[in-house]
C-alpha cells in the first residue's frame, strides 16, 4: 500500500534541472568536467600559495617545486577528505531530517579524514625527500592546519545544509501551490456550466416524459454530486468508500442522459473495506469524465469502463476502451492527468500510471493509507 508522506526532496539525452546551479548540473551529468574543473582549482591555488610562501624562490627551482608538491598535495588530499564524505552523507543523513546527527558526522569525519591527510602529506614528504625517520615527527605542526582545515570545512558544510534547506522548502511550497491549483481545477471543472447545463437538459426529458419517480432520484443524485464537490474541496483525500459512493452517483447522471451508450463495470469489495482506503477527492470521477469526453458513446456500440481494485498491489485500475472522437476547440484543457500528477506526488512517491494500449486507456491510481 502507498505510504502517505509527504514528499521529501529523478534516460535519454541529460537535460539539466531549472532547479540546480550549473555546478550540481556538471558533476550529476558530466562528472569527466567536475574532475577537470576541480583538477584546475587545485593546480591554481596550489600555485598561488606557492608564490605566497615561497615569493623569493625561482619557478622551476627546486625549493619551489618542493612547495608547490606540499601545497598541491594537501589542498588535493583535503578537498578529497571533505567532499566524498560529504556526498556519502548527502545519501544517508540528511540535514532537514537529522540535523544534529548530521553535524556531528560531518564533524568527525572532518576532522579524522583530514588529520588522517596531513599526516599522509607530511610524513611521505619526510620520509622520501627529506630521508628522516618517522620517530623525528613531531605533533605540533599539525594543530594549526587541522583548526583551519575544520574551520574551512565546518563553513562548508554549512552552507551546504543551509542550501539543502532552501531547496526543500522551495520543494514543499511548489507541491502545496501544485496540489491547491489542482484541486481547485478539479473543483471548477466540476462546477462547470456545461456539466450542469446537460445534467437540466436530462431532468427536462424525464419530466416531459411524465416519469416523477426517475426525475426524483436524478434530483437527488445531482443534488449529492455537488454536495460531496463542496465538502471535498479542503480535503487532500477521502475514503475510498466515500469517492465510490460519489461515482456511482455521477455515474447515474451521465448514464440517464447516455442511455445505453455507456456501460460501467465497478468491481469492488464490500464498502465498509474501502473506508481504510483513500484517494484524492474527485480523482476517480476525473477519469470517468475523460473516458467519456475522448471517447464516443452509442447505443449499438456503447463505450466500455471498468473500475477495479487490485487487492494485491493495493491499485485501483480504471481502464476504457478505445472509441476516439474529435474534440470542438477548447472542449479540452489536456490539464487533468497533468494535475492528478501533481497531487499524487504532494501525497505519496508512488507515482500515478498510464498506460495505452491499442484497444485501451488505463490509468493505475494508487491506493493511500495512513501509517
Amino acid at each position: 500500500m502507498a505510504d502517505f508522506v509527504l514528499p521529501a526532496p529523478a534516460t535519454a539525452a541529460p537535460k539539466l534541472p531549472a532547479t540546480e546551479s550549473k555546478r550540481t548540473s556538471l558533476g550529476q551529468y558530466y562528472p569527466h568536467r567536475k574532475w577537470q574543473l576541480m583538477l584546475s582549482l587545485m593546480v591554481a591555488m596550489s600555485l598561488g600559495l606557492t608564490f605566497l610562501f615561497c615569493g623569493g624562490c625561482a619557478i622551476g627551482s627546486e625549493d619551489f617545486l618542493v612547495t608547490f608538491g606540499y601545497n598541491f598535495f594537501y589542498t588535493t588530499g583535503l578537498w578529497l577528505a571533505n567532499g566524498f564524505p560529504s556526498e556519502w552523507l548527502n545519501r544517508r543523513v540528511d540535514w532537514t531530517v537529522q540535523p544534529i546527527k548530521r553535524f556531528l558526522a560531518t564533524l568527525g569525519l572532518s576532522l579524522v579524514l583530514s588529520f588522517l591527510v596531513i599526516l599522509a602529506v607530511t610524513e611521505s614528504f619526510l620520509v622520501f625527500y627529506h630521508h628522516r625517520p618517522l620517530s623525528s615527527l613531531a605533533w605540533r605542526p599539525f594543530v594549526v592546519p587541522l583548526l583551519i582545515t575544520v574551520v574551512v570545512s565546518l563553513f562548508m558544510h554549512s552552507r551546504s545544509f543551509l542550501m539543502g534547506w532552501r531547496d526543500a522548502a522551495i520543494q514543499t511550497e511548489r507541491l502545496q501551490k501544485e496540489n491547491a491549483q489542482a484541486q481547485a481545477d478539479s473543483l471548477r471543472r466540476q462546477l462547470d456550466p456545461h456539466f450542469l447545463f446537460n445534467s437540466l437538459n436530462a431532468l427536462t426529458s424525464l419530466v416531459e416524459e411524465n416519469d416523477p419517480a426517475r426525475a426524483s432520484r436524478f434530483i437527488r443524485q445531482l443534488s449529492q454530486v455537488y454536495r460531496y464537490v463542496l465538502d471535498s474541496q479542503d480535503q487532500e483525500v477521502v475514503p475510498l468508500g466515500e469517492e465510490m459512493r460519489f461515482v456511482e452517483s455521477y455515474v447515474f447522471l451521465q448514464r440517464t442522459r447516455l442511455g445505453e451508450g455507456v456501460q460501467v463495470e465497478i468491481s469492488l469489495p464490500p464498502t465498509a473495506a474501502l473506508e481504510a482506503l483513500l484517494v484524492p477527492p474527485l480523482a476517480v470521477q476525473l477519469l470517468l469524465e475523460n473516458a467519456l469526453k475522448h471517447n464516443a458513446t452509442s447505443q449499438r456500440d456503447p463505450l466500455h469502463i471498468t473500475i477495479e481494485l487490485d487487492a494485491t498491489a493495493r491499485q485501483l485500475l480504471v481502464r476504457n476502451a478505445l472509441r476516439p472522437r474529435r474534440l470542438a476547440e477548447g472542449e479540452s484543457t489536456g490539464l487533468g492527468l497533468t494535475n492528478l500528477r501533481a497531487r499524487y506526488a504532494f501525497l505519496t512517491k508512488q507515482p500515478l500510471a498510464v498506460e495505452k494500449t491499442a484497444t485501451e486507456f488505463i490509468v493505475t491510481l494508487p491506493v493511500l493509507a495512513l501509517e
